[in-house]
């Protein structure tokens, strides 16, 4: 459910359970306690409900602050995995086998619309806009998970591969999301295209 003004930021909880298997991947176990505690999570969150977005926000900097040469492929990796959690769990059956069968300019206005519904889940705090349809221009205004970073390129890795993973297989493969803007870049919102190369 959206947040109001006065409560904190809630999230799903995979913006943290699909970062330890690829933190375990990168560098065993040590390094994926090392980044829980450098993030200040005493204990992983169930795979229901949301969950604070504070930890996943910390988690997320922490990650980008002591692993900066991988911080990239991790959180892309992590995002690709977040995605496939959602298709596999949380996308009726009848809507994963459907959408990628209809016109790919319909199947992606769809899912669009349902990513918009249900952006809360890993937008938190931050407000979730479709800017255009065509082409797909979404954007997070005022991102927790990069909220007070400051740097050179666009940091939400993350974020730009869930929305890849997501188009790639429920509308047509060739579907890529890039970050145009960044929060971290001293702009208002992240903002994300996702286009076909055709």
């Amino acid at each position: 459910m959206p947040h109001s003004a006065s409560t904190p930021g809630r999230i799903g909880p995979n913006a943290i359970l699909q970062m330890l298997p690829v933190l375990e991947a990168e560098g065993g176990k040590k390094l994926a306690n090392a980044m829980l505690e450098a993030a200040g999570i005493d204990a992983l969150p169930p795979d229901t409900g949301l969950i604070p977005e504070a930890g996943a926000a910390a988690l997320h900097q922490a990650i980008r602050t002591h692993l900066p040469e991988r911080a990239k492929s991790i959180a892309t990796e992590a995002g690709m995995r977040t995605a496939d959690y959602v298709i596999a769990h949380r996308i009726p059956p009848l809507i994963v086998w459907l959408l990628p069968r209809l016109p790919h300019r319909i199947a992606a206005r769809l899912l669009t619309n349902s990513i918009q519904h249900h952006a809360w889940t890993f937008t938190g705090s931050g407000r979730f806009n479709v800017i255009s349809h065509a082409p797909i221009r979404l954007q997070i205004a005022d991102n927790p998970v990069v909220r007070g970073e400051v740097a050179d390129a666009p940091l939400c890795h993350w974020h730009a591969a869930v929305f890849t993973r997501l188009y790639q297989r429920l509308v047509r493969a060739d579907y890529t999301a890039h970050e145009l803007e960044c929060c971290a870049n001293h702009h208002p919102a992240c903002r994300f295209e996702i286009t076909p190369t055709s």
